[in-house]
C-alpha cells in the first residue's frame, strides 16, 4: 500500500500508546483514522489529534470481547468514509503471577482479550477487504511471543503466541488476494499497559526480553506506517531481537537451557 492518503484505518486500543502513535501516524500520511477504545475520552482526544494533523479522526468506544462493537467500527467507517483500508488489533492486556496461581477466570479474560479479539475483528473486516481485493491487517502480539523470557504472564505470552500464528497463516490466505498483513512484536515500549495488569497470588517479579533500551508509541507507530507502505510482515521494535530468533532456531535446547540459567541467576 504505497499511497496512504485517503486510505481509511480502523485501530483497535488506539487511545493510547501504540495505537495512538499509529493513528498519528497514519493521519499525518493522510489516513483517515476510526480511534476505537474501551476509553470513550481518550478516543476523542487522539481523533482530535489526528484531525490537526490533516486527516479525519472519529473516536468509538469498543470493547474488543463483544463482537457487534467490531461490526459498528465497520458500519461507522463505511459510512463516513465509504471504505475500510487498514485493520489494526492493538489491544493487550496482563494477568501475572505464579503459574499455578492464576485461574482459570483470568485464562479466560486474557484469552478472550487478547486472541479471540482478533478472531473477533477478521470476522468483521476480512469479508470487506476481500471484496475490494486490497486492504492491510496488523496485529499486535509481542516479543513475548517469540520466545520465552518468563513465566509470571502466562496466559498473555501464550495468547501473543496465538496472535503470532493467526497472523503467520491468515498472510498465506490473505497476500495472494491483494492483502497485506503485518504481525508487529514489540519488545520495551513506553505505554500505559501497566493499567491494564492484574495480579494473582504473592507478589512476581515482571522479567523483560533483555537489556534494551525503550521506545516510544509514537516511534512503533511511524515503524508500523512504514510497515504497511513496505507490505512488510514481521515488525521487530527492536531489531537486535532476530539475533536472538536466529539463536534461538540454531540450537532450541540450548536457547532454553540458557533462559532457564538467566531466570534462576538473573545476575
Amino acid at each position: 500500500m504505497k499511497d496512504l492518503r485517503g486510505k481509511v484505518a480502523v485501530i483497535t486500543g488506539a487511545g493510547s500508546g501504540i495505537g495512538r502513535g499509529t493513528a498519528l501516524a497514519l493521519a499525518r500520511s493522510g489516513t483517515h483514522v476510526v480511534v476505537a477504545d474501551l476509553n470513550e475520552a481518550r478516543t476523542q482526544e487522539v481523533a482530535a489529534e489526528c484531525t490537526e494533523r490533516g486527516a479525519a479522526g472519529i473516536g468509538l468506544c469498543l470493547d474488543v470481547n463483544e463482537q457487534a462493537h467490531f461490526d459498528a467500527a465497520r458500519d461507522l467507517a463505511l459510512e463516513r468514509f465509504g471504505r475500510v483500508d487498514i485493520v489494526m488489533n492493538n489491544v493487550g492486556v496482563i494477568s501475572a503471577g505464579l503459574p499455578e496461581h492464576i485461574p482459570m477466570d483470568e485464562w479466560e479474560r486474557i484469552v478472550s482479550t487478547n486472541l479471540l479479539s482478533v478472531v473477533r475483528s477478521n470476522a468483521t473486516f476480512l469479508p470487506v477487504l476481500l471484496a475490494q481485493g486490497s486492504g492491510h491487517v496488523v496485529n499486535t502480539a509481542s516479543t513475548a511471543g517469540l520466545f520465552a523470557y518468563a513465566y509470571e504472564r502466562l496466559p498473555y505470552s501464550a495468547t501473543k503466541a496465538a496472535v503470532i500464528a493467526i497472523s503467520e497463516a491468515i498472510s498465506l490466505y490473505l497476500r495472494p488476494q491483494g492483502i497485506g498483513v503485518t504481525c508487529l512484536c514489540p519488545g520495551p515500549v513506553a505505554t500505559n499497559i501497566g493499567e491494564f495488569v492484574t495480579f494473582s497470588g504473592p507478589p512476581v517479579v515482571m522479567r523483560g526480553p533483555g537489556d534494551y533500551p525503550p521506545v516510544t508509541g509514537e516511534q512503533v507507530g511511524e515503524m508500523v506506517r512504514q510497515a504497511i507502505v513496505d507490505d512488510q510482515f514481521l515488525l521487530l521494535t527492536h531489531p537486535e531481537i532476530h539475533d536472538v530468533l536466529v539463536r534461538r532456531a540454531q540450537d532450541p535446547e540450548g536457547f532454553l537451557a540458557g533462559q532457564i540459567a538467566k531466570v534462576v541467576d538473573p545476575g
